[in-house]
């Protein structure tokens, strides 16, 4: 009984301590249905306090007045801004360059991450790879990407339970000259350090496990303009080796943009690989 009344009056508090941000109303006025990126600002104006997307920004910042768990970013809130986009791409595209490049109070940062890195297969040892000295976007047999070495050993570990793969072929123990592992001893690795099984059958499925996380190298010798077209607007977003450099209306626009980007963009990954490689959006070649 005390537990649920003490949650109960958590909510109600909660409740009790939201108010309608009236200040703000005069900013839903000429919010549009249509997809964007919307940004609340405070009283700086180089420090926005929250940046979003949505496929209906009308909707989804209508959605934030109802929310009491936003009240304190609601109480610092001066004005609403917005910048349609032609759909969900763009706004992905924006919102994610925005949030890194401008550090809002309320959002989860976004920023560059030096340690990231890649697990390589070039023979029968993967090796962690950094960013930092490869270029990602045209480096073959790369697969996951990850935030820290750490992370991609952990990774290759989780295959290897998976799969029942050696940890000393794979380079994350020492084997000891005519002895198997110790997980062979408790079958949970397939024995291919003992002679139990063939090494090709362990490379096999360590190729096959790995497989889907292969990193994809760009396919294009250069840019590419992706058009995407929406009810109110078409814009053709141009990527070059996976990083975003820009959405503009027309070819000639998009020409204009063509540049060398500055290393691997993770995020520009994450968005882009799917949609430009299915085939959903017309391209054309820069």
């Amino acid at each position: 009984m005390v537990r649920r009344a003490t949650s109960y009056r958590l909510e109600f508090d909660a409740a009790a301590i939201y108010q309608y941000p009236e200040h703000l109303r005069q900013w839903l006025d000429g919010l549009p249905n249509q997809p964007g990126v919307y940004v609340f600002h405070g009283e700086s104006d180089n420090l926005p306090l929250y940046i979003g997307k949505s496929v209906n920004l009308r909707s989804r910042v209508m959605s934030h007045f109802r929310t009491p768990d936003e009240a304190s970013m609601l109480r610092q809130a001066r004005r609403v801004s917005w910048i349609p986009t032609a759909g969900d791409l763009g706004a992905q595209l924006l919102e994610a360059q925005m949030i890194k490049t401008q550090q809002p109070l309320f959002n989860k940062r976004l920023r560059k991450n030096r340690q990231l890195c890649s697990l390589q297969l070039n023979d029968t040892v993967p090796q962690v790879v950094y960013a930092r000295d490869l270029d990602f976007s045209c480096t073959s047999n790369l697969y996951g990407l990850f935030r820290s070495r750490h992370a991609a050993l952990e990774k290759l570990k989780s295959i290897a339970d998976e799969q029942r793969l050696c940890h000393g072929l794979l380079g994350l123990e020492n084997l000891r000259s005519g002895r198997g592992c110790f997980r062979a001893a408790l079958k949970r690795c397939a024995g291919a350090c003992c002679g139990n099984e063939p090494p090709e059958a362990h490379q096999q499925r360590l190729q096959q496990a790995l497989e889907a996380l292969r990193v994809v190298c760009w396919p294009w010798s250069g840019a590419v303009g992706m058009v995407e077209r929406g009810i109110a607007m078409t814009q053709i977003h141009v990527i070059d080796h996976w990083f975003w450099l820009g959405s503009v209306s027309s070819e000639a626009e998009a020409r204009q943009l063509q540049r060398i980007p500055h290393g691997f963009d993770h995020d520009g990954y994450k968005i882009l690989c799917r949609p430009l490689l299915s085939g959903e959006f017309p391209l054309i070649e820069l």
